[in-house]
């Protein structure tokens, strides 16, 4: 399974980042957000995404 990270702008809450990344790459992405105190919104890709993104 695949999962849209976007990164969260500070002063609006607006995204400023996205990336791609499977289940395992999840857990690295929010080891970074934590220790740069970086706030984060995952959400699981649909199929019809994954056709856009590819």
């Amino acid at each position: 399974m695949r999962f849209e990270i976007m990164r969260l702008s500070e002063t609006d809450g607006s995204a400023t980042d996205r990336r791609v990344v499977d289940a395992a790459g999840v857990r690295e992405a929010v080891d970074e957000a934590a220790s740069n105190g970086d706030r984060i919104y995952i959400r699981p890709l649909a199929v019809q995404a994954l056709k856009a993104v590819a």
